[in-house]
């Protein structure tokens, strides 16, 4: 028996060791709740005062409940908002379609997709930038063209276009 009590005597403070860190911890965790719950005293001690003070800087009073915690669910009188508006008055997301009479065409003749960014759909817009990225965007390819205005360009593939990135390097450099 004496080596089962010597074998326990191991394992009980071998777990002591492990778990003296997580006991710090949490006793730590327990010193600050109590920082806590002063705080959440001294907040509830002032609420009448910032009811009464707030409006007169701009605050809103906080909802009826418990002091601190806001209400579930979408605030009210917001229900139906249809699109964010940033500072400056700017309506973020998606320009309306096309069919709305919000979006033009494409710059790029036959292409009829609605424009998204310089006046060119998303798609060829990528192709813009590739364009400027390898230096080789050509001088009708103009920011914010009318729509259909400009001749759409082939770019070479594999091997061909290989060969004019390099011309291009060399005629830039």
């Amino acid at each position: 028996m004496s080596v089962d009590k010597a074998f326990r005597e191991m394992i009980r403070n071998e777990i002591e060791v492990q778990l003296k860190p997580l006991r710090d911890v949490v006793s730590r965790l327990e010193s600050g709740t109590a920082d806590l719950d002063a705080l959440r005293s001294v907040a509830e001690r002032l609420a009448p005062l910032a009811q009464v003070v707030g409006p007169l800087f701009g605050a809103n009073a906080p909802a009826a409940g418990k002091p601190g915690r806001r209400p579930v669910g979408r605030p009210a009188g917001r229900a139906a908002v249809s699109a964010p508006v940033a500072a400056g008055g700017k309506r973020r997301g998606r320009k309306p379609a096309a069919a709305e009479g919000g979006a033009r065409e494409c710059a790029i003749k036959g292409c009829g997709k609605p424009s998204r960014t310089k006046g060119y759909c998303a798609a060829h817009y990528q192709k813009l930038r590739m364009l400027e990225k390898t230096n080789r965007r050509p001088s009708e390819w103009s920011d914010y063209a009318n729509p259909n205005s400009v001749e759409d360009i082939k770019l070479p593939r594999g091997r061909a276009a290989s060969k004019a990135l390099a011309e291009a390097a060399q005629k830039n450099a």
